[in-house]
């Protein structure tokens, strides 16, 4: 039934888009000619607005299939998230129950979004694998620091392959160091609990050098992938760049700071991003599309319609009209400032957890309208009732696995996450994706059983 699901939307609904292309075309010329770049008017220019994780795994399918052969990589990335519903599975056995485990598995086989993303030549669907296997993992090194645990050989083994796992997410996605951060907060309080345990240092130590052999290992091996990468930009792109920049752009690219910036002033939902800022630059502005927020009196709409006017001439943001628009977000930053850190942050954080996940759906954005052909309303509706489902059930089942060993590093993921999406201008219900692992391994917890033998506090 997995199986069929994931086929189901690659044969009728596979997801090629501008990003997928772009990945693309670094593969193939990362092969051909050797040069990890972009085809610009006909000659490859090096770049290092991608991180090299799934252009690499691209490559790899090409140099096997054939150039430009979406269908075997959408194939093949169906078999990974086969995989990860296994992990999560997993996840769950280890820090809930047996029977948890099988409820786990049902609810990764079954869902829709993580179908969908399977269907879609982006990164999600291995980025969401490797953060299922480095939580397992996790899990796994997590058992081996209490006072039973594994032999130090297999424990350090464990944390190696967990911090690789991490490095693999990295790689795929800069976001993916969020993971890094989640388990390094988690650290901290397993350090701040095995000190504050004990009243003399000698008596924490047995504990203490564990948990920070431990944490050493995982973040040496968690950051070396980006070291060849680090170096490369350096040596051809002479920038120290161990990720990407901001806005994923290469070095002769104007970067919107001031559009951006203004964009963060209103926007609180995917119908916006679609609508407002992913037609700039290139393509017309239509102010009707603006929600309400987005003016604090009628001398700010005057002036937001005379900035789409001046962009809509030549459809392009020169460093003039960009301090323009820096301008009118600073004035509106002021004088609304919990608007802007606060507010809209939490807006566009809701918006990512609790939309119809349908954008790689024909179905119309602006579902609340009910103007959408029938099919594809009904789509929309049950997709976000789905999803709402899972979250509701993540958020119960918490209550009950809060005290299981393991679960912290799942919490913090999910915090930091959430509140780093919240500071972004274009919130995709696809950024929430990676959380979904621990979505489903909470809601696994509502199916323990009465007779289990994980409940142990965390080590």
């Amino acid at each position: 039934m997995a199986l069929a699901l994931r086929l189901l939307f690659v044969l009728h609904f596979p997801g090629i888009v501008d990003d997928s292309r772009l990945y693309a075309d670094i593969a193939t010329n990362w092969l051909q000619y050797g040069v990890y770049g972009i085809t610009d008017s006909g000659h490859v220019v090096p770049t290092l607005s991608r991180l090299p994780g799934y252009p690499a795994f691209l490559a790899a399918i090409f140099a096997v299939f054939g150039w430009s052969n979406f269908r075997a990589v959408l194939l093949i990335q169906v078999l990974v998230d086969l995989g990860t519903c296994f992990l999560i599975a997993d996840i769950a056995r280890r820090i809930l129950s047996e029977r948890a485990a099988k409820a786990a598995f049902l609810f990764a086989a079954l869902c829709p979004f993580l179908a969908n993303y399977a269907a879609a030549v982006l990164t999600e669907t291995l980025e969401i694998f490797f953060t299922a296997l480095a939580l397992d993992l996790a899990v796994c090194g997590l058992a081996t620091l209490r006072p039973a645990g594994a032999r130090a050989k297999t424990a350090l083994a464990t944390w190696f392959g967990c911090g690789l796992s991490v490095g693999a997410c990295i790689l795929l996605r800069p976001d993916g160091g969020i993971l890094l951060a989640a388990f390094g907060a988690y650290w901290l309080l397993l350090v701040q609990r095995c000190l504050a345990g004990k009243k003399r240092a000698a008596d924490a130590a047995p504990r203490l050098l564990p948990i920070l052999r431990a944490g050493v290992i995982l973040v040496l091996s968690a950051l070396s992938p980006l070291l060849p990468w680090t170096l490369r930009n350096l040596h051809t792109m002479h920038r120290l760049e161990p990720l990407v920049p901001r806005y994923a752009n290469d070095s002769d690219e104007l970067v919107m700071v001031g559009f951006n910036r203004w964009t963060r002033t209103w926007i609180a939902d995917y119908t916006s991003v679609q609508e407002v800022y992913w037609n700039v630059p290139g393509s017309a502005l239509d102010i009707t599309r603006l929600p309400h927020r987005a003016f604090d009196s009628n001398q700010q709409r005057e002036q937001t319609v005379q900035l789409f006017a001046d962009y809509n001439h030549d459809h392009d943001v020169t460093p003039e009209l960009d301090a323009r628009f820096a301008a009118l977000a600073a004035e509106r930053i002021h004088s609304a400032p919990l608007r802007y850190y606060v507010w809209l942050p939490a807006m566009r954080i809701a918006d990512m957890w609790l939309r119809p996940r349908t954008e790689l759906l024909p179905s119309d954005p602006r579902w609340w309208e009910f103007n959408d052909a029938r099919v594809w309303l009904s789509v929309s509706i049950v997709f976000g009732l789905v999803n709402l489902l899972y979250v509701l059930a993540a958020a119960a089942g918490l209550q009950r696995a809060h005290a299981f060993l393991g679960i912290g590093p799942f919490v913090f993921f999910v915090l930091l996450r959430s509140l780093f999406l919240g500071t972004l201008e274009n919130p995709e219900p696809r950024y929430t994706l990676e959380c979904y692992p621990v979505v489903i391994v909470a809601a696994a917890a509502l199916f323990i059983g009465k007779s289990h033998g994980n409940d142990r506090k965390p080590a």
